[in-house]
């Protein structure tokens, strides 16, 4: 199993085990937990890369809005932004955003 398999569905049992999230939270937080591979647990950096915890909603969406349409230079992150939508990427801004 891949190592971003194994992530999400780390993810989705440890959500559905909380029982108390709603499907589109589950939703996000799933998609989010992706990015922690890189930015650091909840969103935290370890090291150079950005932490995305407590990163401005609004800030976050321009960035990512801007990766997808290719106009913020990034080695890897367009090829992540494509594969979100707009609403996604509205959902992970307001996520990282209320992680402190």
């Amino acid at each position: 199993m891949h190592k971003k398999t194994t992530l999400v569905l780390g993810g989705f049992i440890g959500l559905a085990l909380a029982g108390s999230v709603g499907a589109a939270d589950m939703h996000t937080q799933v998609i989010a937990s992706t990015c922690m591979s890189c930015h650091g647990p909840g969103g935290k950096s370890q090291g150079k890369i950005p932490s995305l915890a407590g990163l401005d909603k609004d800030y976050f969406v321009k960035f990512m809005t801007e990766f997808k349409a290719g106009t913020r230079a990034a080695s890897i992150m367009k090829r992540h932004a494509n594969g979100y939508t707009e609403a996604e990427i509205e959902a992970m801004g307001a996520y990282f955003a209320s992680l402190k």
